[in-house]
């Protein structure tokens, strides 16, 4: 029964909510003309709607407002207000384009809240490198960063259909099973009500041809909010510290794993920018899935590769774990496949793009595979998500 009311219904209340409001955010979309217009750097080739966030958003406070009548969410205000203050920051960046100064201030300002009024911080490298807890002076820092850098990460990687909202929803399952372990039934809830809003939105943003829609910056700094929330919650539980590091699990590799694409994927942008010369926070088509699509991947074919990377690197981890490796080789295990699948990956294929060689010729063929016609389940599927 405790099942059923922590994890089921939250999660059908969410979804239902979701598939409820968002034909109307898609409709008001398109009457008020919100839409991300085509250019150079973006991939789609007609204006799309850009309010999914506002849907996904709905969705997880109807469904977190109705389990607060039956057991005490009250935990859960801070949380919702951080995220509410993003989900508002970033449409308004959708409709007016915020200034990155303006945006990171905002989210300097969450990382804050957070810390002094959840009492989230990463306050302990319980026991990497033989650290244990660390000072104020280390710690307040290095939460905002964390932060700061998550929510920009997640942000990040919103440039083909389904990746943002296919990550997210792998991530929130991912996070909220191990939640489960320990009995953090709050952080179940959110990673469950979470998961399931953004269910319609990943196939109408996959499938939808008229009803597709954007998450946009409002949904992606939502996400990464509640990620870097998640990871918050994860290293400053002492009932984590008495399960899984007694297990010998290390929850700095554990978290990184989860994250290990869209952080390295972000630093390795990011840093190619500063050395070229150009700003970091330059837009550019350097992405990992850009290099999928230059291979001929389409956009679903894309976000399953990239999610499927990233899986990879979270089994080498559990691998490593279940080995027997300690803390500190369990995290090295972790950096180096993160920068093999994003660093390395990359730079090689690109090589390999110049010299039209037999692995570029390889990837092309398996890229063409991805692309599906529609017909069959793919347009049926299409006529449900746009409701013919």
């Amino acid at each position: 029964m405790s099942f059923i009311f922590h994890v089921i219904v939250p999660f059908l209340v969410s979804m239902l909510a979701a598939i409820w409001v968002y034909p109307r955010m898609l409709h008001i979309a398109l009457t008020k003309n919100i839409v991300d217009n085509p250019d150079a750097r973006k991939l789609q080739r007609i204006p799309v709607p850009v309010l999914g966030g506002m849907a996904i958003m709905f969705g997880i406070l109807v469904s977190l407002s109705i389990c607060q009548l039956f057991f005490d969410c009250s935990s859960l205000f801070t949380i919702v207000l951080a995220m509410s203050v993003m989900l508002y920051v970033g449409t308004i960046d959708d409709i007016m384009d915020l200034s990155p100064a303006v945006r990171f201030l905002i989210e300097i300002g969450i990382a804050l809240m957070l810390m002094y009024t959840c009492g989230y911080s990463i306050n302990s490298f319980h026991g990497l490198w033989g650290l244990q807890e660390v000072s104020l002076w280390v710690s307040i820092p290095l939460t905002v960063i964390t932060v700061v850098g998550l929510i920009n990460a997640v942000n990040l990687i919103d440039g083909v259909d389904g990746y943002s909202s296919g990550y997210s929803i792998m991530a929130c399952a991912i996070f909220g099973v191990f939640f489960g372990f320990v009995g953090d039934i709050t952080m179940v809830m959110l990673a469950c009500t979470c998961a399931a809003s953004l269910i319609p939105f990943f196939f109408h943003n996959v499938f939808g041809r008229t009803s597709k829609m954007f998450i946009g910056d409002g949904g992606t700094l939502v996400m990464g909010t509640v990620m870097s929330i998640f990871v918050l919650n994860m290293l400053k539980s002492e009932t984590f510290c008495c399960v899984y590091v007694d297990w010998g699990m290390g929850l700095v590799p554990l978290t990184l794993a989860i994250l290990s694409i869209p952080v390295f994927d972000t630093v390795r942008v990011m840093s190619m920018r500063m050395l070229r010369g150009t700003s970091p926070f330059h837009p550019d088509k350097t992405h990992l899935h850009h290099l999928f699509i230059d291979m001929g991947f389409s956009h679903i074919g894309t976000t399953i590769s990239i999610l499927l990377i990233n899986l990879l690197n979270i089994l080498v981890w559990y691998i490593a774990y279940k080995c027997g490796a300690g803390i500190d080789v369990q995290l090295y295990v972790v950096v180096a496949m993160a920068l093999l699948s994003t660093f390395g990956f990359y730079g090689l294929m690109r090589r390999c793009q110049v010299r039209d060689n037999a692995a570029w010729r390889f990837m092309q063929r398996i890229g063409k595979f991805s692309h599906i016609e529609r017909e069959g389940f793919f347009l049926w599927m299409q006529h449900l998500m746009d409701g013919k």
